[in-house]
């Protein structure tokens, strides 16, 4: 039981996980703010369950439409499709069931939820096609990732989210969209010479590695600069501007090791260095809401 519950964790990256969930839990928290960031437990489960049916679907999806790359570079060739590991009919079902369950997860939180999700249904899948024809598919990955604090802000609040709230929201997700495409582009560094070959589309491809680094860089600079935003429109204390130098300090030593140290040491930039940028946030902005409890500045 516990292998199979691994494979299939492995198959939709489960791990991975960690790197949108912060920034939905900090939304949640920033929606139920008067509550002392607690929106009761069926919303915080309803939440997380709409979460994990979204991410399976989309991730589940992706292995499906790109199981014949896959099956020809050699980063990749062992993954559970290619390698015969899981059936392609028993992926489709796990795409679709979890599919069904966001939508599922959404008509129980409210009306709102309930009427975007095919929209968010359709953009977290679509990605997946897009490196076929833009070289600006990493864009479309934050895009997608960025529904998730979208999605636990208007599970909280529904219909009554205000003018100042969807101005945070904004900021919020589009520090989620650069930030992610920032630490994608420095992981297609990984299938540069084969996705050439493949004739698949990334910014690696286009403008070469280190003009593609450049960009990364400046798109997490962008991002750093969007939480300082979102910080000043909350009216966040100074702590959470100190806690900002964190974030920083991460983000710097992910694009020095991308640069200085080699693709052996991608993983490492991609996956504890991005997963520690969003657990910070989360804990900034959980210690701005719990022990604070309001805010000095509506603009």
């Amino acid at each position: 039981m516990f292998g199979t519950v691994r494979k299939w964790g492995e198959f939709v990256k489960f791990s991975h996980t960690i790197f949108a969930l912060p920034f939905a839990l900090a939304a949640m928290m920033m929606a139920a703010k008067d509550n002392w960031g607690w929106p009761g437990w069926r919303t915080l489960l309803l939440i997380l369950a709409a979460m994990v049916c979204a991410r399976t679907c989309a991730m589940s999806f992706n292995r499906i439409a790109d199981r014949k790359f896959d099956a020809l570079n050699p980063r990749t060739a062992g993954r559970h499709l290619p390698a015969g590991l899981i059936s392609l009919g028993s992926a489709w079902t796990l795409c679709l069931l979890s599919g069904l369950g966001l939508v599922a997860s959404a008509f129980l939180l409210n009306r709102v939820c309930f009427y975007l999700s095919p929209v968010a249904l359709a953009v977290i899948c679509f990605y997946s096609l897009t490196k076929r024809f833009t070289a600006y598919t990493h864009f479309f990955l934050g895009a997608a990732l960025a529904l998730s604090p979208a999605g636990a802000w208007l599970a909280v609040r529904g219909e009554a989210i205000g003018g100042t709230e969807i101005l945070r929201l904004a900021v919020m997700a589009g520090m989620v969209v650069f930030w992610v495409a920032g630490f994608d582009i420095i992981y297609a560094l990984q299938d540069y010479e084969f996705d050439r070959r493949a004739g698949l589309h990334s910014l690696v491809v286009a403008w070469g590695p280190q003009n593609a680094l450049t960009g990364a860089f400046l798109a997490h600079l962008l991002t750093w600069g969007l939480m300082v935003v979102f910080g000043l429109l909350s009216g966040f204390r100074f702590a959470y501007l100190i806690g900002l130098l964190l974030i920083l300090g991460c983000l710097l030593l992910e694009h020095w090791l991308a640069r200085r140290r080699g693709l052996n040491w991608i993983n490492m930039a991609f996956f504890r260095l991005n997963a520690l940028v969003s657990l910070i946030f989360l804990v900034l902005v959980a210690g701005e809401v719990v022990f604070r409890g309001g805010f000095r500045f509506e603009p």
